[in-house]
């Protein structure tokens, strides 16, 4: 399954007081794992930075003006996250900001039905605590160090780690992997493989296996199949009297 782990960054708290959308970046995993595939792009809000806006991402007025407008990358946008799931932390204030960009271009709105927020998934998991990425980051020990400030890329990406570990899937992946070089061992856990205490029949006549090896000697003279094959019974090599 195909699913958008999707952060943004913003110039403020509310679209609906004018405050505009500066950078969208999305993680795409499939089957819960990631794949590699990003999308990212910096906006031009056609407006100021407000200082403290400013302080949270460090996305300055002047480095925003050269940037694209949302029209002009609206469609690569789209094409991207396609019709797949949205994994977004506090997912309905990043989709405001998304669909309020959307309405100014007279663009269809994003459906609030294809959201997975992982803030309310983590307040089921760990009711009554603090829930912001860096402290699930903590609490599931991933690697934030890079997270100085507020980044949309970066963020999704920690998002993405974070959410496979809030659902379970990486520790359902490990018992698997565990499972299957347990199964090449021989072993299941501390386990050994058990074996039958009567093996089965075989069900491969000894005159199926004369009809290969006379196959096989229209083979050639070295095939493979004679570093495979047993050697006949000696009924059957004894010559008939």
């Amino acid at each position: 399954m195909r699913e958008i782990v999707l952060d943004t960054e913003t110039t403020g708290l509310d679209p609906l007081r004018g405050d505009r959308l500066v950078e969208i970046g999305c993680i795409e995993i499939f089957n819960r794992m990631p794949t590699g595939q990003t999308f990212h792009v910096y906006i031009n809000p056609e407006r100021d930075m407000p200082a403290e806006a400013f302080a949270v991402h460090g996305l300055s007025t002047e480095f925003l003006a050269s940037k694209p407008l949302f029209t002009e990358v609206v469609d690569d946008f789209l094409a991207f996250i396609g019709d797949t799931p949205l994994v977004i932390h506090n997912a309905s204030f990043d989709i405001s900001f998304i669909n309020a960009e959307l309405d100014r271009i007279k663009r269809a709105a994003i459906p609030k039905d294809r959201l997975v927020d992982t803030l309310l998934l983590a307040r089921r998991k760990h009711p009554g605590v603090s829930n912001r990425l860096d402290d699930l980051c903590s609490r599931y020990a991933i690697d934030n160090s890079r997270r100085t400030k507020h980044g949309a890329l970066l963020d999704a990406e920690l998002l993405a780690e974070v959410y496979i570990d809030l659902i379970g899937a990486r520790q359902s992946q490990l018992i698997l992997a565990s499972e299957a070089a347990d199964a090449r061992s021989g072993s299941y856990g501390d386990m050994p493989r058990r074996h039958r205490e009567v093996p089965l029949a075989a069900r491969v006549s000894e005159a199926d296996r004369e009809a290969h090896r006379a196959f096989v000697a229209t083979l050639g003279d070295k095939p493979i199949w004679n570093d495979y094959l047993p050697p006949p019974s000696a009924a059957a090599a004894a010559p008939a009297a």
